[in-house]
């Protein structure tokens, strides 16, 4: 996806799938792209971060994570955004402690869980305050 798509928002750490750095939704599910084969996606819905905002139209969660300041590198937050998209798409009201458990796939060498807990909950609110 980096190489011939040059969607740089999926990242290339473990290789292992145990980082979710690289993760992407498939069909609305959370996946770790580094142990997809390129033809595992075929006739499924893939989704990197790019494709839920950019720069001019940037989604809640990417947001959220701006003004909550959940994130220290940054290499890491791509896939907390889309592990967080396709949690708060199932639960759009969630705890701190739902939100730290959804969060748990995903690695940050940085250490700024409370930081990502709190741009989720943030997201959360934005969304539902932009659907009221």
């Amino acid at each position: 996806m980096r190489d011939k798509l040059g969607l740089i928002g999926v990242k290339v750490s473990c290789g292992e799938g145990e980082c979710g750095s690289c993760t992407i939704l498939v069909d609305g599910i959370p996946c770790t792209a580094c142990l997809m084969l390129g033809r595992q996606g075929e006739g499924h819905e893939l989704v990197t971060v790019e494709g839920i905002g950019g720069y001019e139209n940037l989604h809640p969660i990417q947001q959220a994570f701006i003004d909550e300041q959940g994130f220290q590198c940054g290499f890491c937050t791509p896939g907390f955004i889309m592990t967080a998209k396709a949690f708060l798409d199932k639960n759009p009201n969630p705890t701190e402690e739902e939100v730290s458990i959804a969060m748990s796939g995903n690695i940050c060498r940085c250490g700024a869980y409370p930081y990502i807990v709190k741009s989720v909950l943030k997201a959360a609110e934005n969304i539902r305050n932009q659907q009221s």
